[in-house]
């Protein structure tokens, strides 16, 4: 991910940006007002495996993130790769640019949102329907040590009843902090566990050694 804002500090940080090999692509169904079909990517799997609805592992599995500059694609991609769970990204309507990133300026997009816990940028990403899912991952950087005011947009938009909601976040050294329980208390559903975070180097057997934990 290009320089960007990865922490509470404000930070920039390299970007580090994963791609996972033997994926496939399927469209799921959306059933809210008519909406397009929304395109979620699945790691490719066994018949058996795919079979298989154990809690933190199987086609019951999506991992939902937003990621600004790529940082927090790259974890959510390993965590998919882990769970064999499918992928969907938030995307801003207006994409965030350099100058909106920018920490150092009081006026800029991301600093003028953060300050603001009203604020909910639009979303540009198709609807994703979550039926049929029982976990759910939900990414994002750490912003002036919260969530960005988008994934709010996301979670009060849908309904998170009987789903396992798992946050995680990345920077460069700053904690989750609120940021998962902001989301809860947004989202109004759901059981969520405590979320962790994770920096730019993190490898998939720390992911891994992770999600075990959860299970």
């Amino acid at each position: 991910m290009i320089f960007g804002l990865t922490a509470c500090n404000g930070n920039p940080t390299p970007v580090a940006s994963e791609s996972m090999e033997n994926t496939e692509t399927k469209v799921v169904e959306t059933e809210t007002n008519g909406s397009e079909p929304v395109e979620v990517t699945t790691a490719a799997v066994s018949d058996e495996t795919y079979q298989e609805t154990t809690a933190g592992t199987g086609m019951n599995v999506l991992v939902i993130y937003f990621s600004a500059t790529g940082t927090t694609k790259g974890v959510a991609e390993m965590i998919a790769d882990i769970t064999d769970g499918d992928l969907y990204e938030i995307k801003a309507l207006e994409e965030y640019t350099d100058e909106d990133l920018n920490w150092n300026d009081s006026n800029s997009r991301s600093t003028k949102e953060q300050d603001d816990p009203s604020a909910r940028p639009a979303i540009g990403s198709d609807p994703v329907s979550l039926d049929g899912y029982t976990t759910i991952y939900i990414g994002y950087p750490i912003w002036w040590g919260e969530e960005p005011r988008i994934m709010d947009t996301f979670v009060e938009g849908y309904d998170f009843t009987e789903i396992t909601m798992i946050p995680f976040c990345t920077s460069a050294s700053s904690g989750i902090g609120r940021s998962g329980t902001n989301l809860e208390e947004n989202a109004g559903s759901g059981n969520w566990l405590e979320g962790a975070r994770f920096g730019a180097d993190v490898t998939s057997e720390e992911l891994e050694s992770w999600i075990s934990g959860l299970q």
